[in-house]
């Protein structure tokens, strides 16, 4: 993937993260709740990773 789309990716994903989080409950989170904050915090830290990597070897 090139920048670009990294940067397009990162963006799509913290709108997600930001949603996720958003419609978690005050109290009783159901374990499927946390598991999509989880996978979309896993998801941006992976494409942050390929961001840092292609910044580095730049």
């Amino acid at each position: 993937m090139d920048r670009q789309e990294l940067l397009k990716m990162r963006e799509k994903l913290r709108r997600e993260l930001a949603e996720a989080e958003a419609a978690l409950p005050a109290h009783s989170i159901r374990p499927h709740q946390l598991q999509r904050v989880e996978e979309a915090e896993d998801r941006l830290a992976e494409v942050q990773k390929r961001l840092d990597a292609q910044e580095e070897s730049s």
